[in-house]
């Protein structure tokens, strides 16, 4: 369960009163203990109730003597810095509860004013405000027109700007479009052998060479020893036709 709020207001009740002193100041001095124990620092608390003749305090009496001393050696800028009492505590919670009051009331009177604008937007008349509430009208009907007169021209400078270009937009467009579409390109064929067409032809005169009678071995076997001498051999009978062509 969640704890309540405690209202920070002088206890009315004396017995409630005297165990919330001895349970906070006891709390107070704990931490004050803890504060100097965890961040290494001198500290101390001394700490008046109106029925004990001796404070409350924390470290021991000699310490906090030491303590207090070494206090009182700093410059008084120095001391006073950050000193705060219960009347300076009470003056900065009243400053900045007025502040917050004019802020507040600032932002109502505006509210009011901008309620009135629209009110005459219908046709309200106003013929009953003070000078203080048609200063504020007036301010704020002209303030609203120079947002829309500075609006306005933004929205004209904006029109008046040419259009881009369509051809240019295609032609770019396309010019993407190809070159996400286009493969890369293939290196060249390696040049053929000079004297070769082509290999299928190659082939082919690879295979007639083959299936070509030797000529010159048959010329050999078929000679004869009468033809031997006799040097006029018709030799075209007997060698292939490709030969004189």
């Amino acid at each position: 369960m969640a704890r309540s709020k405690v209202r920070l207001s002088w206890i009315v009740n004396d017995s409630t009163r005297r165990a919330t002193l001895k349970k906070r100041r006891k709390g107070l001095l704990k931490k004050v203990e803890e504060l100097s124990i965890l961040c290494g620092v001198d500290a101390c608390a001394v700490v008046y109730a109106p029925n004990e003749h001796q404070p409350q305090m924390w470290p021991p009496p000699p310490d906090t003597a030491r303590i207090i001393a070494r206090f009182r050696k700093l410059p008084e800028i120095e001391r006073t810095r950050k000193m705060i009492n219960q009347e300076s505590f009470l003056h900065q919670r009243v400053s900045k509860l007025v502040e917050q009051l004019r802020r507040l009331h600032r932002e109502n009177h505006e509210i009011g004013i901008t309620k009135l604008m629209f009110e005459g937007l219908r046709g309200r008349d106003f013929d009953d405000l003070c000078l203080e509430d048609a200063s504020a009208l007036t301010w704020m009907v002209e303030t609203k027109l120079r947002m829309i007169y500075e609006k306005r021209e933004e929205v004209s400078k904006r029109l008046a700007m040419p259009p881009p270009q369509p051809q240019a937009a295609a032609a770019l467009a396309a010019t993407a479009t190809e070159t996400q579409q286009t493969p890369p390109a293939q290196p060249p064929a390696p040049p053929q052998p000079t004297g070769w067409s082509n290999p299928v032809n190659h082939g082919q005169q690879a295979v007639e060479a083959v299936q070509q009678p030797n000529w010159v071995t048959d010329v050999m076997v078929n000679w004869s020893q009468q033809d031997s001498d006799n040097l006029l051999v018709d030799l075209t009978t007997t060698w292939p036709a490709t030969l004189f062509h």
